[in-house]
């Protein structure tokens, strides 16, 4: 019985952590999404259109999601050039807390799409805290077909059960 009261507590304390940590007015960096294809069609024919306008829509899904949350989303104009040099932000070395930091913002957001093939699409978005680098929320999700649906459908669970949780 003591462990199971033990485990209540610790979990009520970790999701009133949760609820604290992305408060409405706070500043976020959202760096974007790298692609990575792994797939062999990606290998032979290279960047699809479709894909990268994709890419593009799911962006602005998670944007969206923030501000209908309450956060603010921080202009990345001071850091474009350096950015635009990354394809993958999420995976720089720790440069996305470092531009977090310079841009003055609370949390950074990243993440990434992982084309397996057309059958098997991984997603993943990591919210990190700029003041000490660790991750808040993160959340993955693998997703059949290679759609516009099938993105939407796999970003929105990611921010309803990885991000926005309560």
């Amino acid at each position: 019985m003591k462990q199971i009261i033990t485990a209540l507590a610790c979990m009520t304390i970790m999701s009133s952590a949760f609820a604290e940590d992305l408060r409405p007015g706070a500043r976020v960096a959202f760096l974007g999404l790298g692609f990575v294809d792994l797939s062999t069609e990606g290998a032979y024919n290279g960047v699809r259109p479709d894909e990268t306008e994709r890419l593009a829509m799911v962006e602005r899904l998670v944007e969206q999601r923030f501000l209908d949350e309450g956060l603010l989303l921080v202009d990345l104009a001071p850091i474009e050039n350096k950015l635009a040099n990354i394809s993958n932000p999420g995976q720089c070395y720790g440069c996305d807390i470092r531009f977090g930091s310079t841009l003055g913002a609370d949390y950074v957001v990243v993440g990434a799409v992982h084309k397996i093939s057309n059958l098997i699409v991984s997603m993943n978005l990591f919210v990190r805290d700029v003041r000490n680098g660790e991750t808040v929320r993160a959340k993955a999700v693998d997703v059949r077909s290679n759609t516009d649906r099938s993105w939407r459908r796999g970003m929105n669970y990611i921010l309803e059960n990885g991000v926005f949780h309560n």
